[in-house]
Parts: structure tokens; sequence; C-alpha cells
């Protein structure tokens, strides 16, 4: 094993020798951006041996909040990863989350547990794009963003994606153009299902190849249940063995396999149905994945006299003329039952996104005047 003055990561091209990150001796001698500090600042604290990380919460589904998660956890979950992904000292990694949320602060901690050597970047939309040219990877998460990008505006890329042993994608649904271009891969894509207060993710779900499943399944460790709403409960090593609540509805399989619903909170009921969001999304996606580039979009709710709450449908674009409207109605409606359809449509230019890139429903809706329920 390489002695600590040995060892280094490359954080933005430049070269930091994990010694150096330890005593924080190159602090007067390499000019810093906020967003390089803060993630040596994790390293640092990792290499000397801190028990306990305060972390914030991406705030995609509530208000944001700082929890703290022990060293024990994080460990726990970046073994799992490591086991499953076979990963192995000297393996390269590719860093391109935000790493003061838990998913970029997990790529580091796999990246030391492993002993891979680690090339991190900032968060950008195609993170490749910051990579040395001819420069290869055995491991990267990234965002459906972020990957969907590299496989449209780089399709020269995909040699470099297939190298690696295993790619995550996390943090946001993976839409229905994306999951259709994953097919061009042979590297195996795994949708993650985790968050914070889980130390990252506790399942995976293949996206690709002809073991492509639809259901995910729990890693080492981890027990499933559901409480009295439908809704996934987790607890496990990286829990502390506490009781994790969530709010994602989801039809257990088997005690370590779930298929994936919807949250409870995306739950609309209009005239007594209860209408799922993330069904409704599904049929968009099929009924836009003409449109190039298909635009970003979510499905809310809105006050109605008659049936309590009606659908509606936010689309990330200028305006459709009608007669565009009109035909993408008609190819939604065989696609949903009466009260599932889009009542009302609605247009913004940009989608109000929280700190992690994550479309925040709540403040797209206050910025198009409409009420958030």
């Amino acid at each position: 094993m390489k002695e600590m003055a040995e060892k280094y990561l490359l954080l933005n091209g430049k070269k930091f020798y994990y010694d150096e990150i330890a005593e924080y001796s190159f602090r007067n001698s390499i000019e810093l951006n906020g967003y390089e500090a803060k993630t040596l600042e994790f390293c640092r604290s990792w290499l000397n041996g801190v028990q306990e990380f305060p972390i914030q919460t991406s705030g995609s589904t509530g208000t944001p909040k700082t929890i703290n998660l022990t060293r024990r956890q994080l460990e726990s979950s970046a073994r799992k990863t490591i086991k499953i992904l076979n990963l192995q000292p000297g393996d390269a990694t590719l860093v391109c989350l935000n790493t003061e949320y838990i998913a970029g602060m997990m790529m580091l901690a796999r990246g030391f547990m492993a002993e891979m050597q680690m090339t991190i970047v900032e968060p950008i939309s195609n993170p490749l794009k910051l990579v040395p040219e001819g420069m290869l990877f055995d491991f990267a998460s990234f965002v459906p963003m972020q990957l969907q990008k590299i496989l449209q505006d780089t399709p020269e890329n995909v040699p470099l994606l297939n190298h690696m042993k295993g790619i995550l994608i996390g943090g946001a649904p993976v839409n229905f153009t994306l999951q259709r271009e994953l097919q061009q891969l042979t590297v195996p894509v795994y949708h993650t299902y985790g968050m914070t207060e889980t130390a990252s993710h506790v399942a995976l779900r293949l996206l690709n190849g002809p073991d492509a499943a639809v259901y995910y399944d729990g890693l080492d460790n981890i027990r499933l249940g559901l409480d009295n709403r439908g809704c996934l409960t987790i607890q496990g090593d990286v829990t502390n063995n506490e009781l994790i609540i969530t709010n994602d509805l989801v039809e257990l399989l088997t005690p370590t396999r779930f298929r994936w619903i919807g949250r409870v909170d995306n739950t609309i009921n209009s005239g007594g149905v209860k209408v799922q969001s993330e069904i409704v999304e599904v049929a968009v996606a099929e009924a836009l994945a003409d449109m190039d580039p298909m635009p970003r979009f979510f499905v809310a709710s809105q006050p109605d006299e008659l049936l309590g709450e009606h659908v509606i449908l936010v689309i990330e674009t200028e305006p459709l003329s009608e007669a565009a409207e009109k035909e993408l109605k008609s190819r939604i409606k065989p696609l949903l039952k009466k009260f599932e359809r889009p009542k009302k449509y609605y247009y913004c230019p940009a989608f109000t996104e929280t700190a992690t890139g994550k479309i925040s429903k709540q403040r797209t809706l206050r910025k198009l005047g409409l009420e958030v329920i």
C-alpha cells in the first residue's frame, strides 16, 4: 500500500497529495475557489479520522436541513458499493457530483476506502468536458442530466463510458429519452435509490442490457418493510439501525426487492380518484419523446371547486402553439384514464432548481403564480 505521502488526487487539474491535504500545508501556496476549498475540507476531515459529518439534504422534496452522519455509516455504505461493483485499489474514479451533498461526499468516501485514484471536477452538466483527453475511468456516478448531456452532446465519449466497471445514476428520475439512449451502452448502469439519511443509496436497479429490471434490489444488511400507508421503511448499518420511514410508495416484491411507484405526497385526489403523478409523467414522456431535445416537465395539481384538485402539466419550454398543444393532448389521451389526464398545460422558459440541480416544483409553481398544494 502506498504511503500517504505518495497518494494524491486531482481536483480541477491540480494535484494534491494526501499528506498535504491532511496537514493543510498547501493553503498558502495554491489558490482555491470555493468549491475546491469545501471539497478539500471534507477530504482533510476524512484523512484525519473525523467521526461525524454534518451534511445538508438537497431540499428537492422539502426544506433543506442539516443532519449528522457517523463515519461508520459512510464506511458501511461505501463498502456495499465497492463490493457490488468490484472496485479495486488503483482503479480510476471520476467524481463529478457536488461534494457538499451526500452523493458527492460518498464518491470521495468510496475513493478513499477502495484506495482508488480520484479525479474530481466541478459538477457541470457535461463533466467530461473538464477531463483531460485520453483519461479513462473504472467508475463514475452522474445525475441523469449529466449522462444525458454526455450521450447527446459528446457521443464520441461512449467508449470512455463503456470502459468502466459500472456507472451509478441518481438524484432524479430517469426519463424516457435517457432510458432509451442507455441501451447503446455495454457498461452496467444502475439507478440508485437512497437519501441523505441512509448515507446515499441502499438499493440499485439495472437500467440497461438483457437483465435490465423494473425493480430495485436492496444491498447487503438492508432491511426493507412497509408502513401502514404502503411506504418503504429502511433499517440497517447505514442508518445506525434506526428505522427510516420514507414517503415512497412501493410494491414490496420480496424482503429485499421492491418496485417504486411514486411519492405519497405526489398522489393527487381528483374527484375521489387517486392519481399518482409519476404514472402520468411516464405517459407524458412517451408523448413528448419525438421532441428533440425533449423538454423537462413535471406533473402537479391545482385546486378545483368540483373535483377538489385537478392534474396539471408544467413544461420547460416557450408556450406551444395551439396546434402543437392539441397534438400533444391527442397523444396523451389514449395513454391515461380520464382523471389522470392533465386538465391544464403551463409553460416555463426555465425551471427553478435546487442546489443539486433537481427541479424545485414548489418554487417553479410559485414563479408561475400557481398554488402549491
